[in-house]
C-alpha cells in the first residue's frame, strides 16, 4: 500500500485535490484521477492537481479532471497559484505553465487574478453561443436559471462538438451582471462553478454589448471577469478573478 500526501483546495465551490509533485514520485493513471476524487471511496474532488517543476517557469500545474481527462481550468489554475505560494514557490506574481501554454497571475490576500488565454472566435448556433477558453465552452441564455435543469439540458448538448463540450446556462441579472451554471464535460455533472465556463459566458456577453468586467454569480461564489474587445468576436487581456482557498491536507492509502 502507498501513501499520498495531499491538499484540498477550492475556488467558489470548484474543489480540487492538490499534490505537490516535484519530486515526480506520483505517477498518475486514470484510474488512480478516479479512485481520488470519488466523493464516496477517494477524497473527493471535481479534479486533481498536480505541482511540478518546470524550466523557465515557476511551476507546472498538471491538471485531470475526475473522469482522468485534461483540459485547461480555470479555477484549478487560481487554486494551483494558492497552493504554489502556500509551498513558498511563487508570490505576489507568477508565470507557469498549463496544458493551454504559460499563464500569468496576480496574487492577492483575497483573490487570484488570473490572466487567460485570447479568444480570436465566438460561434453562433441559432440563439446559443460556442466560445473556446482553453476548455470548450457551448452558452445557453435562459430565464431563472436557479430553477433550470442544468444536469438534463447540459447532458443533452455535451456532444455539440466532437470531443464534448462544457455546457453553460446563463442568466442576466443586471446591466453588467450574470448568473452561472455549468456542466463539466469530464465532470459529467453539474459543479458549483467552472472558471473558464464563467469566462466565456461573460465573453458571450460582451458580444452582445456588455462592457467589463462583468460580475458572475455561480452556486458556489462570486467572480470577476474583465477584458478588452477588439472587434465583435476577439477578447484580448481577459482576467478571471475571485478566491481560491485552502480547506483541508490529509494522508490517502491506495
Amino acid at each position: 500500500m502507498q501513501k499520498l500526501s495531499f491538499y484540498k483546495y477550492q475556488g467558489t465551490g470548484n474543489d480540487f485535490v492538490m499534490v505537490d509533485n516535484r519530486s515526480e514520485d506520483l505517477k498518475v493513471s486514470k484510474a488512480l484521477v478516479r479512485q481520488l476524487c470519488d466523493r464516496r471511496f477517494g477524497i473527493g474532488a471535481d479534479g486533481l492537481i498536480l505541482i511540478e517543476n518546470k524550466e523557465g517557469c515557476d511551476f507546472e500545474m498538471v491538471y485531470y479532471n475526475s473522469d482522468g481527462s485534461q483540459s485547461l481550468c480555470g479555477n484549478g489554475s487560481r487554486c494551483a497559484v494558492r497552493f504554489a505560494e502556500f509551498l513558498g514557490i511563487v508570490s505576489g506574481s507568477t508565470r507557469f505553465m498549463t496544458i493551454d501554454g504559460v499563464l500569468t497571475a496576480e496574487i492577492n490576500p483575497e483573490s487570484i487574478r488570473l490572466k487567460m488565454p485570447d479568444v480570436n472566435k465566438v460561434e453562433t448556433a441559432g440563439k446559443d453561443y460556442f466560445i473556446h477558453t482553453g476548455s470548450p465552452h457551448y452558452i445557453q441564455f435562459v430565464d431563472k436559471v436557479k430553477d433550470f435543469d442544468v444536469f438534463e439540458n447540459g447532458k443533452s448538448l455535451r456532444d455539440f462538438k466532437k470531443d464534448g463540450t462544457n455546457v453553460n446556462f446563463v442568466e442576466k441579472t443586471g446591466e453588467n451582471s450574470i448568473f452561472v451554471r455549468t456542466f463539466e464535460r469530464g465532470v459529467e455533472d453539474e459543479t458549483l462553478s467552472c472558471g473558464t465556463g464563467v469566462t466565456a459566458c461573460a465573453l458571450a456577453c460582451g458580444y452582445l454589448g456588455f462592457k467589463g468586467p462583468v460580475a458572475v454569480q455561480t452556486l458556489g461564489g462570486q467572480l470577476s471577469v474583465n477584458f478588452e474587445k477588439s472587434n465583435d468576436s476577439q477578447f484580448q487581456n481577459i482576467y478571471l478573478e475571485g478566491p481560491a482557498e485552502y480547506v483541508f491536507e490529509g494522508i490517502f492509502r491506495y
